[in-house]
């Protein structure tokens, strides 16, 4: 089983050339070198020339996928009074206050994105260390700590999806499945792309985006052209 496995890593490695793709010619390909039995996420990686350890230079925001991530997704709001109302009617999956916190302090951990009303940070706060390293901490800045509770679910049930830079200077963000068409990898991406590059810090200097990567789960690494990068940007 094993070599048969390596067998169609190696091939699927061998349908990539040493050269950057076009956008939609790279969305092609991740298709044409899927080669396991499972619907793999698609991911997309953004060398960035920003040096991560300054905080003038850090990278982050949100973008909502115009097709969505290809999966449900379970939200959690943390709010209070007739906020837990309109978050339940609005479709979040688990809404509560304290009890939430409580809970998720405990150890739960089936949900997929937090959204808190800005009352509830106090008690929310407390989450930093657990919610932090999986990046579902609320968060002003990423639209998840707002009283429009109804609206951050709608985006987030639709897409939504949050992109920070690492400690190596790269942003990975999940666009899709290899299910997808190829047409629409690639829009999703593209909208990745395009915030990223509006997203540049001030204090970047020299060549902000350095390289672009399409892979999947399983799947050989394809190197998106830059130029065309550039211009779906501008």
């Amino acid at each position: 089983m094993a070599k048969k496995s390596g067998k169609h890593v190696e091939n699927a490695r061998k349908k990539v050339e040493a050269r950057p793709y076009k956008l939609a010619e790279a969305s092609e390909l991740i298709k044409k070198t899927h080669h396991t039995k499972f619907n793999e996420t698609v991911e997309l990686a953004i060398n960035l020339g920003v040096d991560p350890k300054h905080s003038d230079q850090v990278v982050r925001g949100t973008v909502v996928l115009p097709n969505g991530l290809g999966k449900s997704v379970r939200v959690l709001v943390i709010a209070g009074g007739d906020k837990i109302r309109e978050a339940t009617e609005a479709g979040a999956d688990y809404a509560g206050g304290d009890d939430m916190v409580q809970k998720i302090m405990e150890g739960w951990t089936d949900y997929d994105a937090v959204i808190a009303t800005p009352d509830m940070m106090r008690s929310a706060g407390k989450l930093g260390k657990v919610l932090g390293p999986r990046g579902l901490m609320p968060n002003p800045k990423t639209g998840t700590v707002t009283m429009d509770v109804a609206k951050a679910i709608k985006e987030t049930k639709a897409g939504k999806v949050e992109f920070r830079v690492d400690k190596a200077g790269i942003v990975h963000c999940a666009i899709g499945k290899i299910q997808f068409d190829a047409s629409k990898i690639a829009e999703n991406a593209h909208v990745v792309i395009v915030a990223v590059v509006k997203a540049k810090p001030a204090a970047a200097k020299g060549t902000y985006v350095k390289k672009i990567t399409l892979t999947s789960t399983m799947g050989p690494a394809i190197t998106v052209d830059l130029a065309e990068a550039e211009v779906l940007a501008a």
